[in-house]
């Protein structure tokens, strides 16, 4: 299963995509922004929330750059039988390929 989506490939796949915001709280707390419709979900606490998620869909999740946190998330999703992958460059790589945001 692949790990990660092109942030080129995900803005024309985005509308049946379930996107989780997996930023750490103090990352999420100084940002201003956040892909539309983004649910965001504490990394930290991914053991409370894992298995409430929809084993139907495509999960598509994003931290700040796309690194140990959202690896780690996914690693932990896939273990649990679902389809995850993380935004290559996180949320700075989803804006610098013309990906919208919205204020949070």
């Amino acid at each position: 299963m692949d790990r990660t989506i092109k942030p080129e490939t995900l803005k024309s796949e985005i509308a049946d995509k379930l996107i989780l915001d997996v930023r750490r709280a103090s990352d999420l707390s100084t940002s201003t922004e956040e892909l539309a419709g983004a649910q965001w979900k504490d990394p930290e606490k991914l053991a409370e929330w894992a298995d409430a998620l929809p084993k139907d869909r495509d999960i598509v999740l994003y931290c700040v750059r796309g690194g140990s946190v959202s690896n780690s998330v996914v690693d932990a999703l896939h273990a649990k039988g679902f389809k995850a992958r993380f935004i290559e460059g996180g949320i700075e790589g989803w804006k610098a390929a013309g990906g919208g945001v919205v204020a949070k």
